[in-house]
């Protein structure tokens, strides 16, 4: 009777929600009997029923009890018999039915015999229509309480619940031929094997090997396989460090001399940059898929050690794709990603990345994540890494099931992927599989578990591997030979001793082998830019004409906008008939060029659709019916690349993550986000410090993602000032202390030699002109742009087309165009400033009467610093006092970065003085009057001609 201990536990969650149908009305069981039907007394009000009736007007009054009593809960999911997956062995008692207390559901012993009609909601009972109770509950624990456990109650959709129930309780479901046995055998042999050669090759090194999770290998290659055969022609997946070599060279099928060369410690690097270590890089390859003869492309993406920063960058990479397959339902291509059980627990990208999923410009319709459940977080203990019953709970937000699977039970494991990857293709959304295993090692190979696991060890330490364990069951089963099963081990030994030969004559590390998203005919062979060349950004009066006449009107008929949206277009009308811009033209006409020229553009992040400033309004609304919109951008030519603009979920992480994913797909893709405020960011700053700023240097990827960051001190307090120029400019590459030499292509040369690009404009047309070049560049690097507030609205801070028409260009430099440029011979003072104050110096400038005596230059191009044409400024004004004027404090801005510089062009002969704020804590202040007391006060240093007189540098 040990079946009858868990009968509710085991019986409730499922079969009483067999009894609700779509309409939600009560189901009545019916018994089956030759003889006269028998009377079942009951409790409420002793008419006829059942237990099954019981158990479901209990789930009626309280859904909650369901969850308590589910299966999965006592289901056999740990290999190693230590831990509950749920951490929770506790079973209530009023859940524990033995035959003393049938009473208590005015059952007897002799109920558990008697048949019963069986609903059209189940499916345990195949072709029988009748079962007896006892072998209702033999058929549910079956399904739900052995090495699978299945979370799907929550989902509010009663057709995917039943198809989940038809896929696990149909008897006989989980039958595999001897071939399709014969191929898992294999697998794992390939999968422990390689594991087993590195450890003996290279014992004391790094590796963060798969053991005690082989069997992650074949569940990857069978979603694979399934997922082919149902259409899908391209893979984007996404890990963490443990298996990544095994992932590359069986299921990637990276060349194994290559990864091997890997461990050679004078294995020279070819390419420039850091590189990285070998269980981070990433990969592409396209091959056939042995099972179904297709053609399927793998692409991994790199990572960092960052266990879950990958997540949003997948998802990414795979909408991309997606999008430019015209693949809207995702049936072509398809993301896996691999999680660890501490991580997708602990990080919080990884809720950031489920709640993108089912966002119209975000979802990738479906993701299979696979949870390698070591069930430990390098030493700490899954009861004190996270307080949810499992470290899958975070998926339930967004109603996807949940496959928890004892990964020491290979045939449960590829049928439940199977199910997984069918689940993806039929509905379009997320799914998860929890392999419940063990790790064989510690953290890594050198660190010891015992130190803090002593007990969980000793198991594993006893623990005979899967692939014994799988083989000793096939032989007993006759499906292999001891001798075939030998002769397989053998065989890919073979083939990696050969591979490790080879890969003894590797002398040249090339990272770019590993690249995980090459860009086919935009760099040449050697995978180089074809020239260092750009041609001038500007375009044709014309074509500035007509795109700012769409930006001003409303393309549909009968589309009733908000009256002040009215007065903001007939403002930019206005403007284009003064053939004058704004930053939102400016940015309008640079996207809408761009668009001609076939070139995607898409604009993502918090309320981008308007602006957070109420300046963009590229979604038009109509103000009489619900949810109709209008993008006038996607209406300027006939035969136009398509705009996306997008608001995003109140996510950085996850978001910038995404967009940068989004860029990797394709060089020919204007792909912007854009912070709320500037300093939001540093909630994103993983992405930034690990995949922007180092990307191309540690995996050769280039990236052309551009970065808008609303920055101004305006008094507005700490939060909402400051995008922290500084930590971009500390990040940059480019070296203060060497001379450049100023050769021909220096600009573009320059561009290349960086790792990211950061400007902060002080006209509408330099915006123009940056955005334009960040295509028109002959490679892609990171731009990073510090973007307005108050200038959005400033009355001086507009550009006439002339600034902006064929022939021109971006100016890194602005210099002085007024009166002192005249006699520089007269100029007493060159002040240098990048961005919004400039425009608070020329007004200061006016009121003292000092526009002979001081001339004012802009550095629209912070990094890389534009060494040749600051030295044609010094030059110009050689007996001016050199000032650098900014509105940050001085421990941040721009000033720890511009003075080595300076000092190196200048060959350290003329000092270069601060003006701005004292340094300071806070990027700015919360008091108005501060604020307005602090500005003023190094406004008057900036025009006081005798404030660095006597002074030393």
């Amino acid at each position: 009777m040990s079946s009858l201990r868990l009968l509710v536990s085991r019986l409730g969650p499922q079969a009483t929600k067999f009894l609700a149908l779509r309409d939600a009305q009560v189901l009545s069981w019916q018994r089956r009997s030759s003889g006269p039907p028998a009377t079942f007394p009951n409790s409420r009000g002793g008419s006829g029923s059942s237990y099954m009736e019981e158990m479901y007007f209990a789930w009626l009054e309280n859904p909650q009890s369901v969850h308590k009593i589910r299966g999965h809960h006592v289901a056999q999911l740990d290999p190693l018999g230590i831990l509950d997956a749920d951490l929770d062995s506790f079973v209530p008692s009023d859940l524990i039915t033995t035959i003393d207390k049938l009473a208590f559901y005015d059952l007897r012993e002799a109920d558990l015999d008697k048949e019963f009609q069986l609903p059209m909601t189940t499916f345990i009972g195949g072709t029988e229509s009748t079962l007896s109770l006892r072998e209702i509950i033999r058929r549910l624990e079956s399904t739900y309480c052995q090495h699978i456990g299945l979370e799907f109650m929550f989902i509010n959709d009663v057709e995917q619940c039943q198809w989940i129930r038809q896929k696990f309780e149909t008897p006989g479901v989980m039958r595999f031929s001897s071939a399709e046995k014969r191929t898992l055998l294999a697998r794992l042999v390939r999968s422990m094997r390689f594991e087993d050669f590195l450890a003996r090759k290279w014992s004391s090194e790094k590796r963060f090997g798969l053991e005690g999770c082989e069997v992650m290998i074949p569940a990857l290659k069978t979603i694979i396989d399934k997922s082919s055969e149902m259409g899908i022609e391209n893979v984007i997946l996404g890990m963490p460090h443990r298996g990544r070599l095994n992932v590359l060279a069986n299921v990637i099928r990276k060349e194994l001399e290559q990864i091997f060369c890997q461990f050679d410690p004078k294995l020279e690097a070819a390419d420039e940059g850091s590189g990285d270590v070998k269980y981070h890089l990433g990969m592409y390859h396209e091959r056939i898929n042995r099972a179904t003869n297709r053609n399927i492309t793998l692409s991994l993406v790199a990572n960092p050690s960052h266990l879950e920063a990958v997540n949003p960058v997948v998802q990414g990479k795979t909408k991309a794709e997606q999008f430019y397959r015209g693949d809207s339902e995702g049936k072509k291509i398809m993301s896996i990603l691999v999680h660890g059980d501490a991580a997708f627990a602990g990080q919080g990208v990884v809720y950031e990345t489920f709640h993108l999923s089912d966002l119209p410009s975000y979802t990738t319709n479906g993701t299979v994540h696979i949870v390698v459940n070591n069930q430990i977080g390098f030493t700490t203990d899954p009861r004190m890494a996270r307080s949810s019953p499992y470290p899958t709970d975070v998926a339930r937000v967004v109603n996807a099931p949940i496959f928890h699977v004892n990964a020491d039970d290979p045939e449960a494991v590829i049928y439940v992927c199977s199910v997984a990857a069918e689940w993806r293709n039929t509905f379009n959304k997320d799914v998860v599989v929890d392999l419940v295993c063990y790790r064989r090692r510690g953290h890594n190979e050198m660190d010891e578990p015992m130190f803090t696991q002593p007990l969980m060890y000793k198991q594993i330490h006893r623990q005979v591997p899967v692939l014994k364990k799988y083989a000793d069951k096939l032989i007993a089963q006759g499906i292999v030979t001891l001798q075939e099963f030998e002769e397989e081990i053998a065989k890919y030994d073979r083939i990696c001793e050969e591979a490790y030969g080879r890969s003894k004559d590797k002398k040249i590390l090339d990272i770019k082998h590993w690249l995980d998203s090459p860009w086919p005919g935009f760099f040449n062979m050697d995978g180089e830019p074809k020239s260092m060349t750009c041609p001038a950004t500007g375009i044709p009066e014309n074509m500035l004409t007509h795109i700012g006449t769409v930006a001003s009107s409303v393309p549909l008929e009968g589309f009733r906008i908000h009256p002040g949206l009215s007065r903001i277009l007939r403002g930019r009308a206005d403007m284009i008939k003064k053939q004058m811009v704004d930053w939102a033209l400016a940015e309008y006409m640079a996207f809408g060029s761009l668009l001609k020229e076939g070139i995607h553009v898409r604009l993502s992040g918090q309320d981008v659709e308007r602006g957070t400033f109420s300046h963009r309004h590229h979604v038009l609304h109509d103000q009489d019916v619900d949810r109709r919109t209008c993008v006038p951008m996607n209406h300027l030519w006939p035969d136009q690349a398509p705009y996306t603009v997008c608001n995003s979920s109140l996510s950085e992480y996850g978001v910038l993550g995404f967009e940068l994913g989004y860029a990797m797909a394709s060089p020919n893709a204007l792909v912007l986000w854009e912070a709320q405020f500037g300093d939001f960011h540093n909630t994103a700053q993983c992405i930034i410090d690990q995949f922007i700023s180092t990307g191309q240097a540690k995996w050769v990827r280039h990236n052309g993602i551009v970065l808008l960051l609303p920055h101004g001190m305006e008094g507005m307090g700490p939060e909402h000032s400051s995008a922290r120029p500084e930590r971009f400019l500390q990040m940059s590459n480019d070296d203060s202390d060497a001379y450049p030499a100023f050769t021909e292509d220096f600009e573009v040369s320059q561009l290349y030699d960086c790792n990211w690009i950061v400007v902060n404009c002080s006209t509408p047309a330099s915006y123009f002109h940056v955005l334009r070049r960040q295509i028109l560049l002959p490679f892609r690097k990171p731009l990073i742009i510090f973007t307005p507030k108050s200038l959005l609205r400033h009355p001086d801070a507009k550009s006439s087309f002339d600034q902006m028409v064929s022939g021109t260009s971006f100016q890194r430099v602005i210099p002085e165009d007024g009166a002192a440029v005249q006699a520089p011979e007269q100029v007493r003072r060159l002040i240098f400033c990048t961005g919004k104050v400039y425009y608070d110096l020329v007004k200061e400038r006016s009121s003292q009467g000092l526009e002979r005596q001081v001339a004012i230059t802009r550095l629209e191009q912070i990094s890389p610093f534009p060494f040749d044409l600051i030295k044609q400024e010094a030059e110009k004004y050689q007996g001016a006092e050199l000032v650098w004027c900014q509105e940050e404090h001085k421990n941040m801005g721009y000033y720890d970065y511009i003075s080595p510089r300076f000092m190196t062009i200048l060959s350290r002969a003329r000092p270069i003085w601060y003006v701005g704020r004292d340094p300071a804590a806070a990027p700015a202040t919360g008091n108005r009057n501060t604020h307005l007391v602090s500005l003023k006060k190094f406004l008057d240093t900036a025009f006081n001609l005798q404030a660095f007189e006597g002074q030393t540098f």
